[in-house]
């Protein structure tokens, strides 16, 4: 006789019981770690990337652009929160259809062109589609919140073929992301519920990174005798591009 989960008996004549075979189970785990596999690895080929781009730039250009590369795939309950959150269909088509920060990458940056920069040596590779790009310096939030967001989708071949995967990829400086991550521990300590002196605090510091930001590029451009150049910002957008404010 097969080995059997636990049943959850009816709390209610409305309700009924369930029973899943340990098999069933042990199924859909393996299924759930190969759909996040591909994920992982679609993350993995952006840091790829982007560390040839650092490794490059320090060769010849006496220069890394990138102060620090972090990542993340969501975790299972991450994923299952925001699944019911937006109301997705739990299945794994429509999840990959609806969900596309499931990997991601962070690049931290010194500065604001920087961000620019490698955001348009990163899209202009042939393997890369840009599927979406919400260009938060631009246009901050109203919380004063500043960062470049892309959503790029990346090959992965396995060993049963090509797998295009979604990955986001947020390009930001310092300042920035100083800021977010003080923006994140308040939301979390006060969940979600900041009192308005504290988020008026916050968008004055937000405020104050941004001038800092400036200032700094500034200062690095005299110090390697570049002119003053135009604010940077994204190139036009092409026929791949989706530009959002």
């Amino acid at each position: 006789m097969a080995n059997t989960a636990p049943s959850a008996h009816a709390a209610s004549p409305d309700e009924t019981a369930i029973t899943v075979s340990a098999a069933e189970l042990r199924e859909l785990r393996d299924e759930f770690e190969r759909f996040l596999m591909e994920y992982r690895f679609g993350m993995q080929e952006v840091e790829t990337k982007l560390g040839i781009l650092r490794d490059e730039f320090q060769l010849v250009h006496d220069y890394n652009p990138i102060e620090h590369v972090s990542s993340r795939v969501k975790s299972p309950d991450s994923l299952v929160e925001k699944v019911q959150r937006k109301g997705v269909e739990p299945d794994f088509a429509s999840i990959r259809e609806s969900i596309t920060d499931i990997a991601g990458v962070r690049v931290t940056c010194s500065f604001v062109a920087d961000a620019y920069r490698l955001f348009d040596l990163l899209t202009a590779q042939d393997d890369i589609e840009v599927l979406q790009v919400k260009d938060y310096i631009a246009h901050p939030k109203s919380n004063g919140y500043k960062s470049l967001h892309a959503i790029v989708s990346v090959p992965v071949f396995l060993s049963s073929g090509r797998v295009d995967v979604p990955v986001e990829v947020q390009f930001r400086t310092i300042a920035m992301d100083f800021w977010a991550s003080l923006e994140h521990k308040i939301y979390y300590k006060y969940d979600t519920n900041v009192p308005a002196e504290l988020l008026d605090s916050l968008k004055d510091a937000a405020d104050t990174a941004a001038e800092l930001d400036e200032r700094m590029e500034r200062l690095h451009r005299e110090i390697r005798g570049v002119p003053h150049l135009p604010s940077p910002r994204l190139r036009p957008a092409g026929p791949r591009r989706a530009i959002e404010a």
